[in-house]
C-alpha cells in the first residue's frame, strides 16, 4: 500500500470522511491543474487517480451527439452566451417555438467524428480520449494530491464541527478555559474553541486556564475561518440546564421548572412544580442538607438561588416568590396584572431586597407588577376611609317620649 492510500484511508477513518469524495477532490484538483498547464482548446479534461501507485491518467471526455450544421457549433467563449440563449428558448416553448439545440465541442462530438475514433460508438456514449501526461506534471500531481487532501480535510473537519455544535445550540456542554485574548475568554469544547464575550460572562466571576466550567451554546454561526460557537455564562437557560444535569427529579418529568428570574452572578429565583402528592419540589431542588442546591451554586460561580413552590394561584405565587419575606395581605388587580403587597415593617427591607432586587426578580418570576406596602400606612388608609364612612352617615335623632299623665280618681 503506498504512502498516500495509508494517508487517504487513515484520515478517512479518522475523521468519518468518504473515501469516495476525498478521491474525487484530488482528481478535480489534478483536472484543473493539467487544464491550466498543459490543457489545448475544446478538451473536457477528467482524471484518474490511482492512489495505490501515485499516478494518474489523464483523459479527454466528450458525449457522442448526432451531427449538426456548422452554423450551430458553438465557438470558444460562446458557452455563456449559449447558456442564456438557450433559457431564453425555453421561457419561448411556451409559443410553440421548439428550443433550438447548439453543439459545443469542448464537451460534445458528432457521431462521425466519433465513429473514427470508435467504430461502435453512438449517440449517448461517451468517448474518453488519453492525453499524454509529462513527467514535470507527475511530480505536481504527487503535491497537488496531497495539498488537496490536506485542504479537503480542514473543509471536512470544519463542516463537522458545524454541524455537531449547530445540534448542540441552546444546550449546556462541559468546557476547559483554554486562555483570554482581552476580555474574551476562549473555551475549549473538545473538537473546537468557543469564545465566551464579555457581556455573556458572569461578573466578578474568573476563569483561570485549566478550569472546567458549564457554558451555554447560545450561537453557532458558519464563518470563513471554521465555525464561531458563542457561548453564555448568564443566559436564565444554563441555570436552567444546570437543574436539568443535577436535579434526577427534574430530568425525569417528576418535577416541573416552571420559570426563571436571574441577574447573573448575584441572585436568581426558580419556580418549581409538582403533580405528585409524594414528592416535595423545593427539598427535591435542595437535596440532603442541602447537597443538591450547593453544587448548582458552585457551578453557577456562588449565585445564590431561590427555589420557589409555584401556584396557579397569583395571590399565592407572588407570595411564594417574595420568600424570604412574610407576606400580610396580597391585593391584586387582574386587569391590569398588578399586585399590592402589604407587609410589616420589620418584612419592608427583606421584601424588597437590596437595591430592590428581591421585588424586581419576584415581579420577573411571576409576570405580575409588584408593589409593596408597609402595614402601617394601609392601616391609617382604612382608619381615614372608617372616618370618612363615619362622617357620611345621617344623624337620627333619639326621642325621649313623655310619661303618661296619671289618671285621678
Amino acid at each position: 500500500m503506498s504512502e498516500i492510500l495509508k494517508a487517504i484511508r487513515q484520515i478517512c477513518e479518522e475523521k468519518g470522511l468518504s473515501y469516495e469524495a476525498v478521491i474525487e477532490t484530488v482528481e478535480s484538483a489534478l483536472a484543473a491543474a493539467y487544464r491550466k498547464d498543459y490543457g489545448k482548446k475544446n478538451q473536457n479534461i477528467k482524471v484518474e487517480f490511482d492512489p495505490e501507485t501515485g499516478k494518474s491518467k489523464v483523459y479527454d471526455v466528450k458525449t457522442v451527439v448526432e451531427d449538426m450544421p456548422e452554423e450551430e457549433i458553438i465557438e470558444e467563449g460562446e458557452e455563456e452566451i449559449a447558456a442564456v440563449t438557450n433559457e431564453t428558448a425555453s421561457a419561448e416553448g411556451a409559443e410553440g417555438e421548439e428550443e433550438k439545440r447548439r453543439f459545443n465541442p469542448k464537451t460534445e462530438v458528432q457521431i462521425t467524428e466519433a465513429k473514427l475514433i470508435k467504430k461502435t460508438a453512438k449517440i449517448g456514449d461517451e468517448i474518453k480520449t488519453k492525453l499524454e501526461v509529462p513527467e514535470s506534471y507527475g511530480r505536481m500531481a504527487a503535491q497537488t494530491a496531497k495539498q488537496v487532501i490536506i485542504q479537503r480535510l480542514r473543509e471536512a473537519e470544519r463542516e463537522m464541527v458545524f454541524a455537531d455544535f449547530k445540534d448542540k445550540e441552546h444546550e449546556v456542554v462541559s468546557g476547559v478555559v483554554q486562555r483570554r485574548e482581552g476580555r474574551v475568554v476562549l473555551v475549549d469544547l473538545g473538537k473546537s474553541v468557543g469564545v465566551l464575550p464579555p457581556d455573556e460572562q458572569i461578573p466578578g466571576e474568573r476563569y483561570n486556564t485549566g478550569d472546567r466550567i458549564k457554558v451555554f451554546v447560545k450561537e453557532v454561526s458558519s464563518k470563513t475561518k471554521g465555525p464561531e460557537i458563542v457561548l453564555s455564562r448568564t443566559s436564565d437557560e444554563i441555570l436552567k440546564k444546570v437543574f436539568y444535569l443535577e436535579i434526577p427529579e427534574i430530568s425525569n418529568g417528576l418535577i416541573e421548572i416552571k420559570g426563571v428570574a436571574r441577574e447573573a452572578g448575584s441572585r436568581s429565583k426558580v419556580a418549581v412544580w409538582t403533580d405528585s402528592d409524594n414528592v416535595d419540589p423545593i427539598g427535591s431542588c435542595v437535596g440532603q442538607r442541602g447537597a443538591r442546591i450547593q453544587t448548582i451554586i458552585q457551578e453557577l460561580g456562588g449565585e445564590k438561588v431561590d427555589i420557589i413552590a409555584y401556584d396557579e394561584d397569583p395571590v399565592k405565587y407572588i407570595s411564594n416568590s417574595l420568600s424570604p419575606a412574610k407576606i400580610i395581605n396580597i391585593e391584586i388587580d387582574e386587569a391590569e396584572k398588578k399586585a399590592i403587597v402589604i407587609v410589616s415593617s420589620e418584612q419592608l427591607s427583606l421584601a424588597i431586597g437590596k437595591g430592590g432586587q428581591n421585588a424586581r426578580l419576584a415581579a420577573k418570576l411571576t409576570g405580575w407588577k409588584i408593589d409593596i406596602v408597609e402595614k402601617t400606612e394601609d392601616e391609617k388608609s382604612k382608619k381615614v376611609e372608617a372616618e370618612e364612612a363615619e362622617e357620611k352617615k345621617p344623624v337620627v335623632e333619639e326621642v325621649t317620649p313623655e310619661p303618661e299623665a296619671e289618671v285621678q280618681e
